[in-house]
């Protein structure tokens, strides 16, 4: 993978609205299930059209197909981006979605998030406790799928102007913050706390501009 090339076609995404229109897993996405094998930008824009030009919907299923697109090779990047630090091995079965890789022969999943606009706090105040901050989140309703006891490591973005979407497509960027967090890991460093009764091990790598 090409991070300066994945990067140059992400970002010509940042010139359209960034809406979804409605929430994922419906038949949407298996309506759009081809733009995860179209890494080029107007490759996808030209085949969104052909597939739905004559849809009254046009324009939503536009905003949700490039939006598929863009989180879909974003995340494949950090993922990249995680696969190229020494301390860290890939997993040998991809379909293992609970375990993304291995940090000094420990399993982790990860997952890349905005910053929550529901937390009661700044994003400073966030990185100065970030205990609290991720008992917030594994404890979200809408994140669920954080309680299992697992290691878990967060990518967490945050722009200034609350436009943190954008910062998916900052690849280098984010593989530079990336790699702070893991030429200083520590597991003795993680967090842990008891959540729905176990006990879990997490770490944060706020990426703030």
């Amino acid at each position: 993978m090409n991070l300066d090339q994945l990067e140059i076609q992400l970002k010509k995404r940042l010139a359209s609205e960034y809406k979804w229109g409605r929430k994922q897993a419906d038949i949407w996405e298996t309506h759009t299930d081809f733009v995860c094998s179209i890494p080029n930008f107007e490759d996808v824009v030209a085949r969104i059209y052909d597939e739905f030009n004559t849809h009254a919907r046009f324009v939503d299923l536009r905003n949700y197909a490039l939006n598929r697109w863009y989180e879909y090779y974003s995340s494949l990047a950090v993922e990249h981006i995680f696969h190229m630090h020494p301390k860290v091995r890939k997993v040998k079965d991809t379909s293992d979605r609970e375990k993304y890789f291995y940090i000094n022969g420990i399993a982790f999943d990860h997952k890349t998030i905005t910053f929550p606009s529901e937390f009661h706090q700044e994003v400073n105040k966030a990185m100065l406790d970030p205990k609290e901050f991720l008992k917030w989140v594994y404890k979200d309703p809408s994140n669920q799928q954080y309680s299992e006891a697992k290691y878990r490591l967060f990518l967490v973005l945050h722009q200034d102007d609350g436009e943190h979407w954008r910062l998916k497509a900052e690849l280098n960027w984010i593989k530079a913050c990336v790699d702070t967090f893991l030429d200083n890991y520590k597991e003795i460093d993680l967090i842990s706390f008891k959540t729905s009764g176990v006990m879990v091990k997490t770490g944060v790598i706020f990426g703030v501009k």
